[in-house]
């Protein structure tokens, strides 16, 4: 028989040893439990978030831009000049459309070939000399058959030479934000002080397609037939991606195989531009490795739109007392895909605003962020004119701003 002493001894050692069991027990449902729940945030992997790193491509150059945000989503040398080849003729056909649309310039205007544009080496349209041709077959011309003699003759028509035409290109460039680009003619062949980088093209590329969109068509015509003969356009992409609509290849033994390419898919759209690849598959081959790296791993999304008010402000002094604020153009942003839930904005506005107000005009901002990071910011603007309110309307106003801290 056991002694008090013991019994309870014993007693107590079973309690222990039960405790200590319950905790076990609970210890391990709580590892098996771990093991069956859903993880946290922190512990959540999501392919589709991961995003490698491109291939090292063989090119003096590339960058890879979303056409609506402006965003880079790849680039190597994006600002070493190089020679840009028949890219060049991009500017010059931005300088035709623009003159199309402000109507100095007619599709049907009948252009006289001159010796000096029948010939210009290189690729031809083959024009003659004394021919009567119009404006729109030297643009068809130009953008499928990449013809030099065509470049030539429109710049000499819209300008009296290549000289001048080509001053006004690099002007329209300067004026765009091109600012490492300068040309010396119109068609791309090679010369001394004529260049151009992979940003500046991207940035003529997106003027191209927000500017004239009504002309942009013309890029993805696939067939040109002048004089009885038939040439296809350069850019085969248009021939391997249903989603290519554009733009423009280049070619010289100086600048390699060149090609500023565009393409739309779900509504997103991409400008890659390849400089001096060795061929033209290679040209080819790697405007599609940046086009597919851009749609696979990236999404773009409209957040605001232009002439919309997003908020309304006090105005001093003012004939009305309350202004709205918008933005001036539509606000795009590029983000990896999957993390548009993470997307947060604000608004910032100046402390006192006293009329007039004019539209336009900056009032503060509206700030786009990712994960604690300024992704874009855009100005806020008035979105009507206020003027200012008479001595008496506006008497309280000017009390009330004197003693405002």
């Amino acid at each position: 028989m056991l002694s008090a002493h013991n019994y309870n001894l014993c007693n107590y050692s079973r309690r222990l040893l039960i405790t200590a069991g319950v905790a076990l027990i609970g210890l391990i449902f709580l590892v098996v439990a771990s093991a069956f729940a859903s993880p946290g945030p922190a512990a959540t992997v999501n392919p589709s978030r991961l995003i490698p790193a491109l291939p090292d491509l063989a090119l003096k150059g590339y960058i890879l831009v979303d056409a609506n945000s402006g965003y880079v989503i790849a680039e190597k040398n994006a600002d070493v000049q190089m020679p840009p080849a028949s890219i060049t003729k991009v500017m010059s056909l931005y300088l035709v459309a623009k003159a199309l649309k402000t109507e100095s310039l007619h599709f049907d205007d009948r252009i006289t070939i001159s010796k000096n544009a029948w010939k210009v080496g290189g690729s031809k349209m083959f024009i003659k000399v004394g021919d009567q041709v119009s404006v729109k077959d030297l643009v068809d011309g130009i953008v499928i058959a990449s013809g030099n003699d065509a470049t030539v003759a429109m710049a000499e028509h819209m300008a009296g030479s290549e000289e001048v035409f080509a001053n006004l290109m690099t002007q329209t460039a300067k004026e765009l934000g091109m600012n490492n680009t300068n040309y010396v003619d119109s068609n791309g062949l090679p010369a001394t002080n004529h260049y151009s980088t992979p940003r500046d093209i991207a940035l003529l590329a997106r003027a191209w397609i927000n500017h004239f969109p009504e002309y942009y068509p013309w890029f993805k015509q696939k067939w040109v037939i002048h004089n009885g003969i038939k040439q296809p356009n350069r850019n085969r992409l248009l021939w391997r991606d249903s989603s290519v609509d554009g733009i423009k290849t280049g070619h010289t033994d100086d600048a390699g195989y060149c090609l500023v390419s565009s393409a739309v898919r779900n509504g997103m759209r991409l400008i890659a531009v390849v400089m001096g690849a060795s061929s033209d598959n290679a040209r080819n081959n790697n405007s599609e490795i940046l086009l597919n790296y851009g749609f696979r791993f990236y999404e773009t999304h409209k957040i605001y739109t232009a002439g919309i008010a997003l908020t309304k402000t006090k105005i001093w002094l003012g004939e009305k007392n309350v202004a709205e604020l918008g933005l001036s153009q539509d606000l795009y942003v590029t983000i990896p895909s999957g993390q548009y839930k993470k997307l947060k904005a604000s608004l910032t506005m100046n402390k006192i605003i006293k009329a007039p107000l004019q539209k336009g005009h900056t009032y503060g901002s509206v700030n786009v962020m990712i994960d604690n990071k300024l992704l874009t910011t855009q100005p806020l603007v008035a979105l009507q004119d206020i003027h200012e309110a008479g001595l008496i309307s506006s008497l309280c106003d000017r009390l009330f701003l004197l003693f405002y801290p």
